[in-house]
């Protein structure tokens, strides 16, 4: 490409000096780099090796202005501190790529989406919202609806109106209980995550309704926030109590409450699983590493990117396409934190 002459007095390239370049039209060299099926491979690469060379970066505000949308979709994330939404996060920004679609953090931690972050949306004129932890506020939610801005939950079955991909939770709590009562267990204790969660409710749900429906009522539960520092705390508690009293299983609805209740009952001197059994919930990598083995039922990060991904543009630009509530089933990973029932243990 060294060959083309280079327009003098330009300090920066625009499509007009590259065509001008390249001897072609604007529009052809605006095309090529939209991957316009119409510009011919040969032509397209001219295009694609001369704006890398001269260094040349699109203008996304003209983009927008141009065609009303701007390629960034708005993502909300839960707590960093536990290693399931880092795990979404990444997942998400891969796939996101992969459809010419560029990710824009708007929230990270626990709380709800304030009314503030939501005026951020319309700021940055985002073509829709992925929410994957936090509640939009009913104002936040007008807002959105408003201006037409598509939201969808991940990891998350909305209290408002919207669309929402999510894994099945009940099922997986039911997985969990079945497995610990063909273990052999008697006593069980559950360790919540955000009250007003709703994959925490229904993790829980599914596992209480599994187990009374086995005659089995129990009122042992304990609220951990989902965080490390919860599940430890709560573990610590079991630990210290007398031996005829403990629970011989324990459910945490998150894997990383899972790994602190099993540090803090070795510590405290309890064999898991010879005494007390632990399960979890979301199949996070570290929970698989050897000092913690939790028997979890782990979500499919990528389907459910990969379908909120698929909801959120089938949205934008559109308020025809009603909402839809997407649940998919978990797997069911057998460690060694937990009893097993003797044929699936041998």
């Amino acid at each position: 490409m060294a060959g083309l002459p280079r327009d003098s007095g330009d300090a920066r390239d625009t499509v007009v000096t590259l065509a001008r370049s390249l001897g072609v039209a604007a529009s052809t060299v605006s095309r090529a780099l939209r991957g316009d099926p119409r510009i011919s491979t040969k032509t397209r690469r001219r295009v694609e090796a001369l704006a890398a060379e001269r260094g040349y970066a699109p203008n996304v505000l003209a983009r927008t202005l141009a065609s009303g949308h701007s390629g960034l979709i708005a993502l909300s994330l839960g707590p960093i501190s536990n290693p399931f939404y880092v795990e979404l996060m990444q997942e998400a920004v891969i796939q996101a790529a992969a459809r010419d679609l560029r990710l824009l953090l708007l929230h990270a931690g626990a709380g709800p989406i304030e009314d503030q972050t939501a005026q951020t949306l319309l700021q940055y004129q985002v073509d829709g919202c992925l929410i994957t932890s936090a509640e939009l506020s009913s104002h936040a939610a007008r807002i959105c609806a408003v201006h037409n801005v598509p939201v969808v939950m991940v990891n998350r079955v909305p209290k408002l109106h919207a669309s929402a991909i999510a894994c099945d939770n009940f099922l997986g709590g039911q997985d969990l209980a079945r497995l610990l009562l063909g273990g052999g267990h008697q006593r069980f204790a559950i360790i919540r995550g955000n009250p007003d969660s709703s994959t925490s409710i229904e993790r829980e749900r599914g596992f209480a309704e599994m187990l009374k429906n086995h005659g089995i009522d129990f009122d042992l539960r304990i609220n951990g926030g989902s965080t490390y520092e919860g599940g430890f705390a709560a573990g610590r508690m079991f630990a210290e109590m007398p031996r005829d009293r403990q629970p011989d299983a324990i459910f945490a609805v998150a894997d990383i409450m899972a790994m602190g209740v099993v540090d803090a009952l070795r510590i405290g001197g309890i064999r898991v699983p010879d005494d007390i059994s632990v399960v979890g919930f979301d199949g996070i990598a570290q929970g698989a590493w050897p000092a913690y083995a939790i028997t979890s039922v782990q979500q499919p990060i990528a389907a459910m990117v990969s379908r909120g991904l698929d909801l959120l543009t089938a949205r934008i630009g559109t308020s025809t396409v009603p909402d839809e509530v997407v649940l998919l089933r978990g797997e069911l990973i057998l460690r060694r934190s937990a009893r097993l029932p003797v044929r699936m243990a041998a």
